[in-house]
């Protein structure tokens, strides 16, 4: 399969630079794939839009301050670490990291905030990635990478966002991901609340959003590229909530691709989702067969990413690119803060 396939023209002006005021007034394009029709809504329309007894399964990972300013000891050259992912996540001292500046080789130091964090390259670079032991002055590394780190805004956004917390969503719960997952983006306690009243239940999730939402797909066959593992977590809870959505005729909502790809790495064959933790390199493309998610909530992605593959996989790789086409026509928002997708 061609990755050629997967790209879209999209004029640069449609890239949203910043999120909208109020996060429930993004649009939300609506793919019906059983009738192949389109429509067009507001994202606060989405307790409409789904049904009583459906499960919502978000990705509930925070953003961390994961973008470091630093210098290398001792010549002082100016050094930016993106940390992406560590050896045991949400703990531990060891992290891969994308760097910019200064060139590093194993052995490089590095000092961040006059030494109130420290780095010392021990693996790579490949691919610009390095491998890090980080240390803290005050003993604890996450605590020093809150008090040094920036939230890192994807490299098209041109500026600061006055408020780093619209990079994160409503219901963040542990500093887990170098990005964003951010389908949830939209969603405010009011939606959470009238889904809820509604009868639409809500199970959360974890994946580590890392390396892949970095590095797009360079070879020329789809086949060829080759996923990086992430970190994911699902509960006994989040699992229960699932089936029993399911066994009762309800559908199982996921939002966003992270959420995706953990609840198919979790799936069995008849759909079923147990509870699990570990990494996950599944790589959904067109052909894959769908287990445990019937619907997906998403927004729009990058040409040739392995993010509009998974969606062109679950919605029809014809009818998404076709509903992409009509999105630009329309002036739909997109990337990171811009509008949504609901595929049905």
């Amino acid at each position: 399969m061609k990755t050629s396939i997967f790209d879209y023209d999209l004029p640069p002006g449609l890239i949203a630079q910043d999120p909208l005021p109020e996060r429930d007034s993004s649009r939300l394009m609506v793919l019906d794939r059983a009738t192949r029709r389109v429509t067009h809504h507001v994202f606060r329309d989405l307790p409409e839009l789904l049904r009583e007894g459906d499960a919502l399964v978000v990705n509930s990972t925070r953003v961390l301050p994961a973008r470091l300013h630093g210098r290398k000891e001792p010549s002082g050259g100016a050094v930016e670490l993106l940390l992406l992912e560590s050896a045991t996540p949400g703990q531990g001292s060891r992290w891969k990291a994308m760097t910019r500046g200064a060139s590093l080789r194993p052995g490089v130091k590095i000092s961040f905030a006059d030494g109130v964090l420290e780095a010392e390259v021990i693996g790579g670079p490949d691919e610009g990635i390095v491998t890090v032991e980080l240390s803290a002055a005050g003993g604890d590394v996450h605590v020093a990478i809150d008090a040094c780190g920036e939230v890192p805004l994807p490299p098209y956004i041109t500026h600061e966002l006055p408020d780093s917390e619209r990079y994160q969503t409503v219901y963040a719960e542990r500093e887990l991901s170098s990005a964003a997952p951010t389908a949830g983006l939209h969603f405010t306690p009011d939606v959470l609340d009238r889904l809820a009243a509604k009868g639409v239940l809500t199970a959360r999730l974890e994946l580590a959003v890392g390396m892949d939402t970095f590095i797009p797909v360079r070879e020329e066959d789809v086949e060829d590229h080759r996923m990086h593992t992430e970190w994911f977590s699902m509960d006994e809870r989040c699992a229960a909530t699932a089936n029993e959505a399911r066994r009762r005729g309800g559908r199982v909502v996921a939002v966003g691709t992270t959420s995706v790809r953990v609840l198919e790495t979790c799936a069995s064959d008849d759909g079923t989702v147990a509870a699990g933790h570990g990494r996950t390199d599944l790589f959904i493309t067109p052909g894959y067969a769908f287990k445990a998610v019937d619907a997906l909530i998403t927004n729009f992605h990058f040409p040739r990413s392995t993010l509009l593959m998974l969606v062109c996989a679950f919605g029809g790789t014809d009818f998404v690119l076709r509903a992409y086409e009509e999105a630009a026509r329309e002036r739909y928002r997109f990337y990171s803060f811009g509008d949504a997708m609901l595929v049905l």
